[in-house]
C-alpha cells in the first residue's frame, strides 16, 4: 500500500472558512465538501508544500498571513483516477491552522465551487469523512 503525507490548510478569514467541493470524478472524496490541500513532494518541507497547494489549487492571489501548525491523523482511503482506476493510500494529514490577508481565488480543476462560510452553517454541508473530523475536533461543528 503507498503512503502518502497530506497538508491540509484549514483557511480562515473574517470569522469564516475556505471550503471546495471537490470534482465529482475524481480524488479520495468525489464530489463532496473538502478542506483544499494535498501531497508532499519529496525534498519539500510542510511549509513550502503547504504554499504550493495552496498556490496551486487556489491561485497566485489569494494571500496567506499566517500559517500554524494544529494537527495530525491518519487513515487509508482509497482514491480514485480520472481514468476510473482507484487504489488505497494510507494517508497522513498535517493539518495546519491559516488565515487569509483576502479571498481573491482562481481555483482549479479539481474544484467544482469554492465557498466562504461561517462556522454554523458548516454542519449542512455534505462535507466529505477527513474535513468532517477536522471540524468537530476544532469544535466548529
Amino acid at each position: 500500500m503507498r503512503h502518502r503525507t497530506i497538508v491540509c490548510p484549514v483557511i480562515q478569514n473574517d470569522g469564516e472558512f475556505l471550503l471546495c467541493k471537490m470534482a465529482a470524478d475524481r480524488g479520495v472524496f468525489p464530489g463532496q465538501w473538502a478542506l483544499p490541500g494535498g501531497g508532499m513532494e519529496p525534498g519539500e518541507t510542510m511549509e513550502s508544500a503547504l504554499r504550493r497547494e495552496i498556490r496551486e489549487e487556489l491561485g497566485e492571489q489569494l494571500q496567506i498571513a499566517e500559517i500554524k501548525p494544529w494537527a495530525f491523523r491518519d487513515d487509508i482511503r482509497t482514491k480514485t483516477y480520472p481514468d476510473g482506476t482507484s487504489e488505497e493510500i494510507y494517508m497522513i494529514y498535517l493539518i495546519f491552522d491559516c488565515v487569509s490577508a483576502n479571498r481573491t481565488i482562481t481555483f482549479n480543476q479539481e474544484f467544482q465551487e469554492i465557498i466562504w462560510l461561517p462556522p454554523a452553517a458548516i454542519k449542512n454541508l455534505d462535507l466529505n469523512e477527513a474535513t468532517r473530523v477536522t471540524f468537530r475536533q476544532k469544535g466548529v461543528i
